[in-house]
């Protein structure tokens, strides 16, 4: 057995010396089907080697959390917890059982809590495998149907399968069906037989619906003729393309259900914050003292810091939810920092990565300067959020709104170009003209680069296929976004391969005004989404000031009605300033979540922190400016 990687350290071959032979245990035949549909980094043995010593981490964890929260807890807490349990089991609760020693209950708590973190780990390393296989299974639907119009194209101009599919191999825009790709080349390459190597990842891919039988009948086509090959990619693509159409559908009832939801979980909080906080002036056990291993509190303290806690966790689980349902041909891009702090400085007013590495030592001395102003931490924590996140999703905005600008006059870029070629010019000169006579706005200066590069690479001399090569990957890097990547990636190698450049960009125009097309469609379904993120934050913040402003200034009448009635009110319970500052944390816990929410929902992670720290900023001026803080 080999751990099929690189090198290991120091604890993982102490891990896969002790543990690496339980990878050929029965029980583990699930989890290797599963690890073979993950294709993870890692070998088999070496995985579950590092499964078993954190299961065994997990157990002594357990064992001693447990035992060590048990003997600080008051010894009647322990006792009335155990008494529940068992007045809490059916049977046991009738029937006359002996007083078991706090000892024993220890050692039997500590040992069923170890158990359940270890079997936990087990659990969650399975869970983990089924996680990334439908990761990859989600990337391969959005990808495959780009992927099968390229090799249509490709397959005008040339007859060579592995040449064809290196050549999606080659494109990072095919994401998971490129690395299929790729992974089926070289076990062709080990095997001496590309159609073993088809067969092979058919039966290892977790996309057992769409890539494993498109594997398997391209290889029966391609194995026929060319004519029958390139039938079945047009009417395999022609396919592909309406199951993707019915997914966004899908996707987007699912974010329907999603958004219902999230205003559910973030207005109840807050209306139970209101509730306990009113009921504690007739229920002054709300008020008791409890205690818990950070300290003494009460409850009325407890509900109010858990409900906060709980708006934050979920406004990060709808973030993630909403992240996770975009589908991938309309992703965000991905942002990356140049190295160097003189470029990251330089480009911090274009590239949000660089706008964040630059903001936070910013952030830092603002921090700095309101601690020495005496504000309250809680403040401190959020006003220096928010003047990191504010010029950060400012710069994402801009970014943004200029690769959208990029995105529209790419089209008319393809199609301008698509026209020159239809009437039998190179693409050189199609580039040449398309920039001397169309007005490209954003896309200008980047059409003229390329024309200029194809125009230096354009010579008898052999090169100029690898210059053209050169100047499109130019051309698309220098552009920067995924519309781009997605679509003039498929001229490189469609050019290369000896297509017919009219079929090429006729493809191509089809290709990028479908991309356009559903990029557009989701932002406008995504809209509805950042309203509603940013009316459930107001929405809250309205009740919250309003119950401050109206409600508990009123609580000090009720001492004079108290004094003269019967009824056992107790306004003491309730104190204004405490309960106000109570109802700001789980405001902008709210203005947070709804931040994240909204931001992620409109064009992704950086534009999230422009909507939280607006939101958190606005929550800040209204309740300072009505005297509540």
């Amino acid at each position: 057995m080999t751990t099929d990687g690189p090198p290991l350290g120091i604890v993982d071959r102490g891990l896969y010396a002790l543990f690496a032979h339980h990878a050929d245990d029965d029980r583990h035949t699930a989890t290797r089907a599963r690890y073979r549909a993950a294709d993870p980094d890692t070998g088999f043995g070496l995985y579950v080697a590092r499964l078993y010593g954190l299961a065994w981490l997990a157990l002594v964890a357990g064992i001693t959390g447990t035992a060590t929260l048990a003997a600080l807890a008051p010894p009647a807490a322990v006792t009335r917890l155990a008494a529940v349990v068992g007045e809490s089991l059916p049977v046991l609760n009738r029937l006359p059982l002996p007083t078991v020693p706090r000892a024993v209950l220890l050692l039997v708590a500590s040992a069923a809590a170890g158990l359940c973190c270890r079997t936990a780990v087990f659990r969650l390393g399975d869970r983990y495998l089924s996680w990334v296989a439908a990761g990859r299974r989600a990337d391969i639907a959005a990808t495959l149907p780009g992927a099968v119009r390229y090799l249509r194209v490709l397959a005008s101009g040339t007859h060579d399968r592995e040449a064809m599919l290196r050549a999606v191999a080659r494109q990072d825009a095919y994401g998971e069906t490129g690395r299929a790709f790729r992974r089926a080349l070289n076990r062709g390459a080990l095997t001496g037989s590309l159609d073993d190597g088809l067969e092979q990842v058919a039966g290892e891919t977790p996309s057992r619906d769409l890539l494993a039988p498109f594997l398997l009948k391209f290889k029966e086509h391609a194995n026929q003729s060319t004519e029958a090959l390139a039938g079945y990619l047009e009417m395999e693509g022609r396919l592909l393309a309406h199951q993707q159409t019915r997914r966004h559908e899908r996707a987007t009832g699912y974010l329907e259900l999603l958004a219902e939801l999230f205003v559910v979980l973030l207005v109840v909080p807050a209306l139970v914050v209101l509730i306990v906080t009113v009921m504690s002036v007739l229920a002054p056990g709300l008020s008791a003292p409890v205690s818990t291993p950070l300290g003494e509190t009460t409850v009325r303290a407890a509900v109010v810091y858990a409900s906060a806690g709980f708006v934050l966790v979920t406004g990060v689980l709808a973030s993630w939810l909403v992240h996770s349902l975009r589908p991938t041909t309309t992703a965000t891009p991905t942002y990356h920092r140049p190295d160097g702090p003189l470029a990251t400085l330089a480009t911090a007013h274009t590239n949000p990565a660089s706008a964040l590495v630059v903001a936070v030592p910013a952030g830092v001395l603002v921090a700095a300067g309101l601690w020495s102003l005496g504000y309250r931490p809680l403040n401190v924590g959020l006003l220096s959020y928010v003047a990191v996140g504010l010029p950060v999703g400012a710069v994402a905005v801009r970014r943004a709104r200029r690769d959208d600008a990029k995105d529209r006059e790419i089209q008319d870029f393809v199609h301008a170009v698509a026209g020159h070629v239809a009437l039998g010019r190179p693409f050189p000169e199609a580039v040449r003209r398309v920039a001397a006579e169309v007005e490209l706005g954003a896309l200008a200066a980047d059409v003229d680069a390329l024309a200029f590069t194809l125009g230096l690479s354009d010579s008898p001399d052999g090169e100029a296929t690898n210059g053209r090569s050169a100047a499109l990957e130019q051309f698309v890097e220098r552009v920067g976004t995924p519309l781009a990547e997605q679509t003039i990636g498929l001229v490189v190698g469609a050019l290369d391969a000896g297509s017919d450049s009219e079929d090429v960009f006729e493809t191509l125009q089809t290709e990028i005004g479908t991309l356009y097309h559903q990029r557009k469609s989701l932002r406008s379904a995504l809209l509805v989404y950042v309203a509603v993120g940013w009316t459930t934050a107001l929405l809250v913040l309205g009740i919250t000031v309003a119950v401050n402003v109206y409600v508990l200034a009123e609580f000090t009448q009720l001492s004079a009605v108290a004094d003269g009635s019967t009824v056992a009110f107790d306004p003491a319970a309730v104190d204004p300033e405490r309960a106000r500052y109570r109802f700001y944390v789980v405001t902008q816990a709210t203005m947070l979540a709804c931040g994240w929410f909204a931001g992620t929902a409109s064009r992704g992670v950086y534009e999230a922190l422009l909507h939280s720290g607006g939101q958190v900023c606005i929550a800040y001026v209204v309740f300072a400016g009505v005297g509540l803080l």
